[in-house]
């Protein structure tokens, strides 16, 4: 008989890259994890649009899901920026299993992940570990100055984050969240210089046309690339909603006219990209 010989195999490293699947929600693959973002798993046309902005007869979302949810819940995490319906919804709420881990960004969204039954949820400090991965957690401003003078308008917006992914033999990854274009941005911008920068470019808006803009749009998007030429911009949060006004095809031919089409990326509902 032969000599047997054991041929020990390389762990297979997992290939970092994004799947975008609606709207916000993605699957990150980054740093040997896994982690879901912003799960919205209605159908089309499951909910009411957003009282008080524009197109608010149409109903959300207003696409439907372009994959199984259930392929969404093999992750280590599930990272939560708000808690605003189109980032955490109810389907989710109800399909998740109640065991996931679930990475909060304050102890007030904390407080409403366990009410919902949730039981292995963790509290994020502006500088994470999660598990060896390091991330920092980012300010965002949901809608002008205006509007967070307004105490329900305030309210209503609430206080998302971002987030700014720096692993080492990785690609630095800067998701802005639901913001509008502030100073914090553009420093964080200027000082990280980003390989990756995922924009949440919908520009959705209120109706009230004095409150303008609640998202950045396909300008911010321009800026974006004036502070950091080199990075890629990848456009999500677009088409999926009744208030986001910037389709993708607007955001394309804009960037092809001001000259950073190269630089951008505006995956369709379901698409992989490697990093």
């Amino acid at each position: 008989m032969g000599e047997t010989i054991t041929i020990k195999l390389k762990p297979k490293v997992m290939e970092s890259h994004i799947e975008f699947i609606r709207n916000a929600t993605v699957v990150l693959n980054y740093g040997g994890k896994r982690l879901l973002i912003d799960p919205m798993f209605a159908e089309k046309e499951a909910y009411p649009g957003f009282p008080g902005t524009v197109n608010s007869e149409l109903r959300n979302p207003l696409v439907e899901m372009p994959v199984d949810t259930e392929g969404l819940t093999n992750v280590d995490a599930v990272l939560v920026s708000h808690l605003h319906p189109d980032h955490w919804d109810e389907v989710a709420i109800e399909t998740l299993p109640k065991d996931i881990k679930v990475l909060a960004k304050d102890d007030e969204d904390a407080n409403t992940i366990r009410s919902q039954g949730f039981t292995n949820w963790e509290i994020l400090e502006k500088k994470a570990n999660f598990q060896g991965l390091h991330f920092q957690l980012t300010y965002c401003q949901h809608g002008p100055d205006a509007a967070y003078e307004i105490p329900e308008l305030a309210e209503f917006l609430g206080e998302p984050a971002g987030y700014y992914f720096n692993e080492e033999d990785e690609k630095s990854i800067y998701f802005l969240g639901d913001t509008v274009w502030i100073d914090q941005v553009e420093n964080n911008l200027k000082t990280w210089q980003p390989d990756i920068v995922v924009v949440n470019a919908g520009y959705a808006r209120m109706e009230d046309e004095n409150m303008g803009a609640i998202l950045t749009g396909k300008k911010d998007v321009r800026k974006v690339h004036e502070i950091v030429p080199g990075a890629t911009i990848i456009a999500i949060h677009m088409e999926a909603l009744n208030h986001c006004m910037l389709s993708r095809n607007e955001l394309k031919e804009y960037a092809e006219e001001k000259g950073f089409a190269d630089n951008l990326i505006i995956p369709e509902d379901g698409e992989t990209i490697n990093l």
